[in-house]
């Protein structure tokens, strides 16, 4: 494989990563949210998709972000009598973010992240060894 195949290729992988990053980083950040008035519903978690894009120019596949969805998972509840958005029962909605599912997966995504950026390195060392191996 060619060697800038191979850095646009994991920069690629490293931009779809930093996406999904953010993606948790607004899961966890809004993970104690409630709903600000009886009825209406809390942050709902949100899902990054991916996509397997073919690159003509480079001749090869790679993943993108596509879209970021909603988590259809149900909302969580809390007894709180006093709170504004309290229904009938004195129960609130609370977002359906799970923060160790986020933290899991936010350590995934780290470790893809991490792992594309050494093939960068690597690369790069590559490139170096070969450059100082033509000057002789």
């Amino acid at each position: 494989m060619d060697f800038f195949k191979s850095i646009k290729l994991a920069a690629a992988a490293m931009t779809a990563q930093s996406g999904r990053m953010r993606v948790i980083a607004e899961n966890i950040a809004n993970s104690d949210s409630t709903a600000d008035k009886a009825g209406g519903d809390p942050y709902r978690r949100k899902i990054p998709v991916f996509k397997n894009e073919l690159d003509r120019e480079m001749g090869f596949n790679r993943v993108n972000l596509e879209k970021i969805i909603h988590d259809k998972s149900p909302f969580g509840k809390k007894l709180d009598p006093g709170h504004p958005a309290a229904d009938a029962d004195g129960y609130i909605k609370t977002s359906n973010v799970d923060g160790l599912v986020e933290m899991v997966d936010m350590r995934e995504a780290q470790r893809s992240y991490e792992a594309n950026l050494n093939v960068i390195k690597s690369t790069r060392t590559m490139i170096g060894q070969t450059l100082e191996l033509l000057r002789r």
